[in-house]
């Protein structure tokens, strides 16, 4: 999948250029500092397989107040020369390659497990459920 040219700045590293886009807006688990912020990046001249970085640092944006470290070009910079050495090829297609730097982020209290659905997931020991309410029907 390709990245959107609008909104995403142009890095040249080791004599290679790329282009990568972090979301001005954090999704909504970013927003509630329950999972970490993270970017896209694509090789500019041929794009192919995008990498995609989980940072170990909140949204800059988020909601709850947490401080966020910004994503600077030299991280950006870091970060594709380590995704190059454990093994992306940016120019080849294929599924997006993720880096996964998340090691140390702290989820905010109340964050939900991954994979977790409230729907479907049971209640936990001592909760009790609310009874629905019915509305009655009249027949005319």
């Amino acid at each position: 999948m390709a990245l959107g040219k609008k909104g995403s700045r142009r890095i040249v590293v080791d004599e290679v250029t790329y282009r990568w886009r972090l979301r001005r807006r954090p999704t909504y688990d970013q927003a509630l500092c329950w999972s970490p912020c993270t970017y896209a990046v694509e090789h500019a001249g041929r794009p192919g397989t995008t990498l995609v970085v989980t940072t170990d640092r909140p949204h800059g944006s988020n909601w709850v107040g947490r401080p966020g470290v910004p994503v600077l070009p030299s991280d950006v910079a870091d970060h594709i020369r380590t995704a190059l050495t454990r093994g992306w090829i940016p120019d080849r297609s294929g599924p997006p390659f993720q880096l996964d730097l998340s090691q140390g982020f702290v989820a905010s209290p109340g964050a939900v497990p991954a994979g977790w659905n409230r729907e479907t997931e049971p209640l936990g020991a001592g909760a009790v459920q609310e009874p629905r309410a019915t509305v009655a029907r009249r027949d005319n």
